[in-house]
């Protein structure tokens, strides 16, 4: 005999939690998209360029050492530091300037360039580890990535080195305050990092 009150419950269920389901995935979507777009463009990215109605312009174009990229038409032009939408309005700008009355140009990141960051001092397996495109590692997560803390390490004395605009800053951290706090996302590693995890004294 079937249970028809434990099924009508399980539809009213059902319909309650679909429209949060959908909500959480259109979320993830919205942040996943906020993401692409605000992302800034830097050499060695693959980059797909296509203008509406002609297929002859289409290519991949990887952005070079010096953040410039040659498109097909207008030659070289500096895209590195750029978002997709801003390099989109500069290329739409130049085609318009004596190639194409109107175009309809569309970019996106074909292949994220490799970027890294180096572990030293007292972790297990130091060195330098890469991540990609719209990768987000917190402090924590790095020295995971690195084996985690030797016996002797010192997690509340922690020193990241980061170039910021050809200065270099040196910025003292508290990773043991940061695991009880859970408040790891307070500090993201950016490329280029270099962080130290100091001995601790005995």
């Amino acid at each position: 005999m079937i249970n028809k009150t434990k099924s009508s419950n399980q539809i009213i269920i059902g319909i309650l939690t679909a429209p949060l389901i959908i909500f959480m995935v259109w979320g993830n979507v919205n942040v996943e998209a906020q993401q692409i777009a605000n992302y800034k463009l830097t050499p060695n990215d693959l980059i797909d360029f296509q203008v509406s109605g002609e297929p002859d312009l289409a290519s991949v174009i990887r952005i070079a050492a010096d953040g410039t990229a040659i498109f097909p038409l207008i030659g070289s032009l500096k895209v590195g530091g750029h978002s997709i939408p801003e390099t989109t309005g500069l290329v739409t700008a130049k085609l318009k300037d004596g190639y194409l009355g109107q175009p309809q140009v569309n970019i996106t990141v074909h292949s994220y360039a490799k970027k890294f960051f180096t572990v030293l001092g007292q972790v297990k397996n130091p060195g330098a580890y890469d991540f990609q495109g719209l990768d987000q590692i917190t402090l924590l997560e790095a020295v995971g990535m690195a084996g985690g803390y030797t016996k002797t390490a010192n997690a509340s004395s922690v020193v990241v080195k980061r170039q910021d605009a050809g200065h270099e800053q040196v910025i003292k951290l508290n990773a043991t305050r940061m695991a009880r706090s859970n408040d790891s996302a307070a500090f993201m590693i950016k490329p280029g990092d270099i962080i130290t995890v100091k001995e601790a004294l005995f």
